[in-house]
């Protein structure tokens, strides 16, 4: 298994490629051409804080659509899983791209984690899924901004996320982070 690499904003991030629910797949490379692209890691169907970000990305993406940002959610689930929770998180609008490898988890900077059960809204938890991850990143395959968690708890708001965007773009702010010596 690869090792935990942290990604540095205004380098390349790896390619990314993977099936979408209800649709053929998903490509980084392959995104239409945008300002920047968001990619939301989430945990899986046992999540319900998952669920609860992903509704609220969901009824915002007037405002990503507005800014150019296109958006995808990204997990470990397989198709199966993937599908439910499309269906039972009411997700019409939001892509879910699923099949996620650990490999691929690693090279995004994201923890894993290992089961430990069911979850309070009664999902058994898969023998391994990624811990959440958000990232911005430009046409270019630049990192711009990067949020990594090692468990489910305390995520970036979706509306200062917005608002951090929209500053961004008026501003033509600089992607930060990006010393790695000195």
């Amino acid at each position: 298994m690869a090792d935990i690499i942290p990604l540095i904003p205004r380098q390349t991030v790896p390619e990314l490629s993977l099936p979408l629910v209800g649709s053929n797949e998903w490509s980084l490379q392959g995104a239409p051409a945008r300002k920047l692209s968001l990619l939301v890691f989430y945990r899986g169907l046992h999540c319900p804080i998952c669920r609860d970000q992903l509704r609220q990305i969901q009824s915002r993406l007037y405002d990503f659509e507005r800014l150019g940002v296109g958006v995808v959610a990204i997990s470990t689930d397989d198709e199966t899983r993937a599908d439910s929770t499309k269906m039972q998180w009411a997700l019409n609008r939001l892509d879910l791209a699923y099949g996620l490898t650990p490999d691929q988890a690693r090279q995004w900077g994201l923890y894993l984690s290992s089961r430990i059960g069911t979850t309070s809204i009664g999902v058994e938890e898969p023998r391994i899924f990624n811990e959440p991850g958000l990232f911005l990143v430009k046409p270019d395959r630049s990192l711009y901004y990067a949020a990594v968690q090692s468990g489910p708890f305390a995520r970036p708001q979706v509306h200062e996320i917005v608002r951090a965007i929209e500053y961004v773009m008026k501003n033509d702010y600089p992607a930060r982070g990006e010393v790695v010596s000195v």
